[in-house]
């Protein structure tokens, strides 16, 4: 069983712990904590009376642990990722996402369900690579290169006959 008095820090958090311990004891002025951590003065006192308060947890994020207002939910999830995995088994993202909202009604976003896929492991179908297309090396001087039309045209109006027009296009 966790004891209450026992939470986790990042090392950020931690080495605030020290400076603000620091303030505490007055050893360092809040301007100086503020410029050694890059806050404001106004966030280093806010900081300092939380953790006169509270002790050490003060520093640690309040909103931790919790879950995000806009985070769905972990039945809708499961039940998007089966759909997935029967009715719209080999369908990428966009087009699942599409059929989920169409059909379903479920809504949400392509790289949503995209992550989903991943995390989970489901294969879905991507797009092909293309060719890569190898381009020609410049020419050394400018109009080297001729560029000709092969396709017979009445480019004198009737006035001649059909012609292949040729010759330096700028």
């Amino acid at each position: 069983m966790a004891r209450k008095d026992i939470f986790r820090m990042t090392q950020k958090e931690l080495n605030r712990v020290s400076i603000i311990n620091n303030v505490l004891k007055k050893v360092i002025t809040q301007k100086k904590a503020a410029d050694i951590l890059d806050l404001s003065d106004r966030q280093i006192r806010r900081i300092v009376k939380r953790v006169g308060e509270e002790g050490n947890k003060g520093l640690i994020h309040k909103s931790r642990g919790r879950h995000g207002h806009r985070a769905i939910p972990k039945d809708v999830k499961a039940k998007v990722l089966e759909l997935c995995q029967k009715r719209y088994k080999g369908f990428g993202p966009t087009l699942a996402v599409e059929k989920l909202s169409e059909i379903d009604r479920l809504s949400l976003s392509r790289e949503t369900l995209r992550k989903w896929l991943i995390k989970e492991g489901l294969s879905y179908k991507r797009r092909k690579n293309r060719p890569h297309k190898k381009w020609r090396e410049r020419k050394q001087h400018y109009g080297e290169m001729v560029q000709m039309d092969g396709s017979h045209h009445d480019w004198l109006e009737g006035r001649r006959p059909k012609a292949c027009a040729y010759g330096l296009h700028r």
